[in-house]
């Protein structure tokens, strides 16, 4: 020991502060156990692990952590929120309902964004735990097989044992509290109502960017519209330019045999809508155009665009409960995801069969 609050790492070297770990270790106790008892947690704690960790804790000189008492004790007033990419009309939408929500329980939010790298998720959330917010929401889609889940997982469950609350948004791939709507069910029932309006041969663009929600997405359309007619699936860039460019790529004979295109975002629907304008396609006359998400920005539109109704301000108003409340036998909760069908995609007539 080198005096009080410092520890030594071998001769010569310089003092580190004592550290949650090292008072729990001296205590014979888990980090969380010492946790809630110097952080102030209004969770119990046996007595004598309490005299134990608090005497370790004079012992070693140890300086409790403000942050992480705060947060142990509910009172600190940030959500960090993590998402993709702010500039994608989704995301920023679903940022600006967390927001709205958080504040009418006088909570404030803080975004981080990942640019849709695994590494940097994983780098943010390390970050993040050393400021402890009072939750963290992951509201971005998980990836296939990412390279860094476990090291993911396991940076959350640390956070987690100091106090802090895990909620995911639209994510079934990493085993914390959970806001979910149906991909799968959502783009299989609107190609089922797609195809009773007698389309029979549709261009699916999927991600290029390996997304499990838009993989969920794609599979679900095709098994629903294969069911009456043919698909041929593709993955363009993740974006309103990759859709376009890639109908654009189309060859003539390519372009004529299609009736539909759906886009597994919105955005990427009005990028494919774009892209056959260019090429002198009118929609929904020659093709009809279908999308997912139900941004707002759709209301500008013209046509207006079919697509998947997701009721964004229920998914954020049940993730700010469920970062917010110390209840914990909550369950999974599914928020509906529903077809909406517009102008974009009329009833085929016989005259306009090719």
């Amino acid at each position: 020991m080198n005096g009080p609050g410092a520890q030594s790492n071998g001769p010569g070297a310089p003092r580190r502060p004592v550290t949650l770990d090292d008072v729990a270790r001296a205590a014979g106790v888990s980090q969380p156990t010492a946790s809630r008892v110097l952080n102030g947690s209004s969770r119990r704690v046996a007595p004598s692990y309490r005299e134990r960790v608090l005497s370790a804790a004079r012992e070693l000189g140890y300086t409790p952590n403000l942050p992480a008492q705060a947060m142990a004790r509910g009172t600190s007033r940030t959500i960090a929120l993590v998402i993709s990419l702010i500039s994608d009309p989704y995301f920023s939408a679903m940022a600006a309902e967390i927001m709205k929500q958080a504040e009418t329980i006088g909570l404030h939010v803080s975004i981080a964004v990942t640019e849709r790298q695994a590494e940097r998720e994983l780098d943010l959330i390390r970050e993040l735990r050393g400021q402890q917010p009072r939750a963290i929401i992951l509201a971005g889609t998980g990836y296939v097989d990412p390279p860094s889940e476990h090291a993911l997982i396991d940076e959350l469950q640390r956070y987690e044992e100091t106090g802090g609350r895990v909620v995911l948004i639209s994510r079934s791939d990493l085993p914390f509290e959970t806001v979910d709507f149906d991909n799968h069910d959502g783009s299989r029932q609107l190609a089922r109502e797609l195809g009773a309006l007698g389309y029979r041969n549709c261009l699916v663009l999927g991600s290029a960017v390996p997304l499990l929600s838009m993989r969920q997405r794609v599979e679900g359309f095709v098994a629903g519209f294969n069911e009456t007619g043919t698909t041929r699936v593709h993955q363009p860039g993740f974006s309103w330019v990759g859709a376009r460019e890639y109908v654009l790529s189309l060859t003539d004979a390519e372009a004529r045999e299609l009736d539909l295109v759906f886009a597994v975002t919105d955005d990427m629907a009005l990028g494919a809508l774009a892209g056959l304008r260019e090429r002198g396609l009118r929609v929904p006359e020659d093709v009809g155009v279908a999308g997912f998400d139900d941004i707002s920005t759709l209301r500008d539109v013209v046509p207006k665009l079919t697509t998947v109704h997701v009721a964004l301000n229920a998914v954020a108003q049940e993730a700010v409960y469920r970062a917010t409340t110390t209840d914990t036998d909550l369950v999974r909760r599914t928020v509906p995801a529903y077809p909406v069908l517009r102008a974009s995609t009329p009833a085929i007539t016989a005259s306009r069969r090719r």
